[in-house]
């Protein structure tokens, strides 16, 4: 009896699927290079104050008023996590360890976005989520061929 698990899929329109075979190799490499890239920016933020973020002041205030004390302490953790775990991710090092941290924060993101439902235009948890699972298939996956884990040689 076959399986249709075991069957390669016909593709509709053959001349891509020669395309999709030669890039199939980056996938996992534009995942783990978007999701870093995009995480700076928040990172900057926080720290920085930069693309309208608060800074780490502000920052620590809002956290102190939602129940994380110190904030300071807090804002600095956090912004450097989505700052420089972010190029840490893009670049591919200490990928893994990193993805988890992120995977952490972004469980307590959700917890802290939850009672304003889904949809992110509305601060929702759909975001946090999304960063999540992002981060949740890069800690799977690892940092990959074309990482600086690879290249150093050590991987966790």
């Amino acid at each position: 009896m076959s399986s249709l698990a075991n069957t390669k899929p016909r593709t509709v329109i053959p001349a891509l699927g020669n395309l999709w075979a030669a890039l199939e190799p980056l996938s996992p490499v534009i995942v783990r290079v978007t999701t870093g890239l995009l995480l700076m920016p928040h990172g900057a933020q926080k720290l920085f104050g930069a693309f309208g973020g608060y800074g780490l002041e502000g920052t620590a205030g809002w956290l102190e008023s939602i129940g994380f004390a110190p904030g300071l302490l807090f804002a600095l953790l956090i912004g450097l996590l989505e700052f420089v775990g972010g190029l840490m991710l893009t670049i591919g090092l200490l990928t893994r360890p990193v993805a988890a941290a992120v995977i952490a924060f972004m469980a307590v993101a959700i917890t802290i976005h939850l009672p304003n439902g889904y949809a992110w235009n509305n601060a929702g948890f759909e975001m946090p989520l999304f960063w999540g699972l992002m981060a949740l298939s890069i800690l799977i996956r690892g940092g990959g061929k074309y990482s600086v884990d690879r290249k150093i040689g050590v991987e966790f």
